[in-house]
């Protein structure tokens, strides 16, 4: 009975192997290899915008289809990466990026983990030093069975 079901187990992972590339989500190949890197970076790039935590190369949806094309198309088409990049953020916003841009407008996003950093630290700073003064002020004195009186 072990040996059969060892042998349906290995075969499974045989045809799940053998057929892996047939479940890509984006089987996109473009004739240049440079222009092939280029588009498979910039799909782990951009954001998919339904899926939202998902980047266009992995999603299967319709929206993530249509941009990818566009990406394609534009890099056909000889636009460089960043010209794509900020054509799709014009055009989606910068949520569309895994890693957006500084700015003014995004300022808070980018500090906004120091200064609650700083701010943990302060109070903790402040409890402890609390702490160590309720516990050097503490003079009651031990009875003798060892409870406060």
């Amino acid at each position: 009975m072990r040996r059969i079901v060892l042998a349906l187990t290995l075969s499974a992972c045989v045809a799940l192997l053998r057929t892996g590339t047939l479940w890509a989500v984006d089987p996109t190949q473009l004739p240049d290899p440079v222009l092939q890197s280029r588009y498979v970076a910039l799909t782990h790039e951009l954001r998919c915008m339904q899926c939202q935590n998902e980047a266009i190369a992995d999603s299967p949806v319709d929206l993530a289809a249509d941009l990818r094309r566009e990406v394609r198309d534009q890099l056909l088409a000889g636009k460089s990466d960043s010209e794509i990049r900020a054509w799709m953020a014009a055009r989606y916003g910068d949520f569309i990026l895994f890693r957006p841009a500084y700015s003014l407008r995004n300022a808070w996003l980018w500090g906004a983990p120091g200064v609650l950093l700083l701010i943990g630290v302060l109070v903790s700073w402040r409890v402890v030093r609390e702490r160590t003064t309720l516990l050097g002020a503490d003079h009651d004195s031990l009875g003798e069975d060892g409870d406060s009186r």
